[in-house]
């Protein structure tokens, strides 16, 4: 009964936030005594958006398409940042419009409009769960194949009974040499598909059946596509060789891409927001800093007082990367001739005493400020506040396979490697802590580091 009201239950859901989002906002505003109608009136550009917000972004986060197979920590994290993206639209609002309300209210408003749709959406989700569990709402699949592939998919969905899926049988030739993993009197001959699709319901084909045998499921997928049935086709027909895909476009035809790590587009989106504003407060902070180490550097050696270098961005890409200048000038010439003092593995180069840095150079590396003037990198584009440390071309050249990894995503001021020991980890560790900060990336995990660069870097631990 739900499934085929799907998309009153979706009407429905947007029109629920839409009015816990505008019934919050109003009980938060609502003022007393004479002029309310008048102050409700100035107010209602910046509701509006408050309001509209919340379905907006829960569409652009796909959470009003099907959750059936998702876990309610998927469906919290999802939440969780589009109540992210709520607090800074709703603080662009109130700045925008100048509504009269003090600083911190975009921050409540967003908190309790998301709590209030969290309840609703846990709620939902248990209660549908439930009803899937008792035989309610189910979906009936039939899966192409017959082989360990066929059978895996159905013991997966036999471990799950909350998805409420069905499996109807399975459709694969019928040869005297085709070895099933599945009950014979299951399987339907490939021949027989038209008169399934006539005459039972069909609500999704799972293509689940070996490379070699894709031409072979052809018709299968032509005569679903032709009947309307949604159509699941498993990503590892290529093997461990590639990893999870994403559905994309390319042009006018459908396209998977097997990207080595799927970020979520908006999440990223945000994280370069945050990136920006992060940068343009932090000049603004550390200027004083920068002027008395500028003082420092040019009273103490003579030279530039920034040290500009090559770094690899995101995939490889070059940038000018500025660093106060921390060692003599023509330091990187004398770089060969102290070959046998690095006391890092691997492709880097790093002297805990390096006889090139001068005194106020040593202090400056000691708490990081000779990074400083890379925020300057971060607002222009080039660099992340969290992300890998950006190499230097030499190192990158000398990278394994799957160490240019590191570069598929955008370098940062800080990074696991900075905050857990920074020059006393090897460059295999290093590299590890790297692709795990990659592999699991969310804006929660950027917080922590943040949180963790600060106590890093004031120790001095691991410094050179």
């Amino acid at each position: 009964m739900l499934r085929e009201h799907s998309r009153e239950l979706d009407l429905l859901l947007q029109g629920m936030d839409l009015l816990i989002a505008a019934v919050v906002f109003v009980v938060l505003v609502s003022p007393s005594g004479p002029g309310a109608d008048a102050g409700l009136r100035t107010l209602l550009p910046f509701g509006l958006v408050a309001s509209l917000v919340w379905p907006v972004t829960l569409r652009a986060l796909a959470l009003y398409s099907s959750q059936r197979r998702e876990t309610l920590v998927a469906v919290l994290r999802g939440l969780a940042l589009a109540g992210l993206i709520a607090v800074l639209v709703e603080s662009a609002a109130a700045f925008l419009t100048r509504a009269p309300v003090p600083r911190w209210f975009p921050l409540v408003c967003a908190s309790f409009q998301l709590v209030g749709i969290t309840c609703v959406r846990v709620g939902a989700h248990a209660t549908v769960r439930s009803l899937r569990r008792a035989g309610r709402n189910s979906r009936k699949l039939l899966i192409a194949g017959s082989g360990p592939r066929a059978a895996y998919v159905e013991e997966v969905i036999g471990r799950n009974p909350a998805w409420g899926l069905e499996v109807i049988g399975f459709i694969d030739e019928r040869e005297s040499d085709h070895v099933a993993a599945v009950p014979a009197e299951r399987i339907f001959a490939l021949a027989q598909m038209t008169d399934l699709l006539r005459d039972n319901v069909i609500d999704e084909v799972v293509v689940a059946c070996p490379r070699s045998k894709l031409d072979l499921f052809l018709p299968v997928v032509d005569r679903a596509t032709a009947a309307g049935v949604p159509i699941t086709l498993l990503s590892d027909i290529f093997g461990d060789l590639l990893p999870v895909p994403r559905v994309k476009r390319f042009g006018a035809l459908p396209a998977l891409s097997f990207a080595p790590v799927h970020h979520n587009v908006a999440a990223l989106a945000l994280k370069r927001a945050l990136d920006v504003a992060g940068a343009a407060v932090g000049l603004v902070l550390v200027a004083p800093i920068l002027i008395v180490a500028a003082l420092g550097i040019k009273l103490s050696s003579p030279g530039p007082i920034l040290f500009r270098q090559i770094r690899c961005s995101l995939n490889g890409r070059r940038f000018v990367m500025p660093k106060l200048r921390t060692m003599g000038v023509g330091s990187d010439l004398r770089k060969d001739d102290l070959g046998e003092l690095n006391e890092m593995d691997g492709p880097v180069f790093k002297i805990r005493n390096d006889p090139r840095v001068t005194p106020v150079g040593r202090l400056l590396r000691r708490y990081s400020l000779d990074e400083l003037p890379q925020l300057w990198s971060v607002l222009k584009g080039d660099m992340s506040l969290v992300g890998p440390r950006p190499p230097v071309p030499g190192e990158v050249a000398s990278y394994k396979t799957f160490e240019r990894r590191r570069l598929s995503m955008r370098p940062g001021l800080t990074c696991l490697w900075q905050v857990n020991g920074r020059n006393e980890i090897g460059f295999e560790d290093w590299v590890r802590l790297d692709l795990e900060y990659i592999d699991t990336w969310s804006l929660v995990s950027d917080f922590r580091i943040l949180v963790r660069t600060l106590p890093a870097v004031l120790s001095g631990h691991g410094a050179s």
